[in-house]
């Protein structure tokens, strides 16, 4: 709550919420009781914890530094601008659904999960076409009048459509992970799971904010999840970024939640009939 306000106001409450945040839950995870292999949700938390620390916001008095301030600039295309930005944003999740979906994969795909699964993909992967191309079909309409505009047109769909591929592949990773702890009965991590692939949205738009275009209205065109575009600012609150700092610690807490405590029969591998042949 206390890094979420921080965010919303653009001025830190305690620089170490988010850090605080997440080695209690890791502490939880391990006295709760971890479940097989026991590595997996620490290592998946440890990823998240160093994340947190080298994003943790300056000393007051310093300035916002600390935090990743997403600002377009005013002239050339940067190719790369959005893409880390995006690998920013979702690297250190995208790594801790992977590290989660490796281990729990196996004997966890069901046919109804997966359904539901592959159409939320396809909605999340319509999202980010429906930016891609709205965004290149603005910004070679205003600049087909001048000199090179085919060129600024072309570089700046290469840059948003590199910016949408760390998010979207962190949907579809905490999506898939979703189908399968909903396969072994987790539905409390699985829930954790589908709020990690909502936080994807808003941070695909963060992503595609990043690039800096020559199209003013580039970085918020068709968004439905705009960020601000001059980063944290004490005149207004900073709503979208908050909410989702909120909704992606919840989804920490309920896959953690979810994956820890007593283990589950839908975990263990089900035992031969008495008598039947191997």
């Amino acid at each position: 709550m206390a890094h979420a306000t921080g965010i919303l106001v653009a001025d830190p409450v305690w620089r170490y919420a988010e850090v605080l945040s997440l080695a209690l839950l890791l502490a939880y995870a391990v006295v709760s009781g971890l479940p097989q292999p026991r590595w997996a949700v620490p290592a998946a938390l440890t990823a998240l914890l160093v994340d947190a620390v080298r994003t943790m916001p300056a000393d007051p008095g310093t300035g916002f530094l600390g935090w990743q301030v997403l600002r377009p600039g005013p002239a050339d295309v940067d190719t790369w601008a959005g893409f880390e930005a995006g690998l920013m944003l979702c690297g250190a999740s995208s790594i801790a659904a992977v590290v989660l979906l490796a281990v729990w994969r196996r004997a966890g795909w069901r046919r109804w999960t997966v359904a539901v699964a592959a159409v939320a993909g396809m909605l999340l992967l319509g999202y980010a076409v429906v930016r891609v191309v709205d965004i290149w079909l603005a910004t070679a309409a205003e600049q087909r009048p001048y000199a090179g505009g085919a060129d600024v047109a072309d570089d700046t769909v290469t840059a948003v459509g590199l910016a949408v591929l760390p998010p979207v592949a962190l949907g579809l990773t905490a999506l898939a992970l979703a189908a399968v702890l909903a396969g072994h009965g987790r539905w409390l991590a699985s829930a954790g799971a589908v709020l990690l692939a909502v936080v994807a949205l808003p941070h695909l738009d963060a992503s595609i904010g990043a690039v800096p275009t020559p199209l003013l209205a580039g970085e918020v065109r068709g968004a439905a999840f705009a960020w601000p575009a001059d980063g944290p600012s004490l005149s207004a609150l900073q709503t979208v970024p908050a909410l989702t700092a909120a909704v992606e610690l919840t989804a920490y807490l309920l896959l953690v939640a979810g994956l820890t405590g007593a283990r589950r029969p839908a975990d263990a591998a089900p035992a031969a009939p008495a008598g039947s042949r191997p």
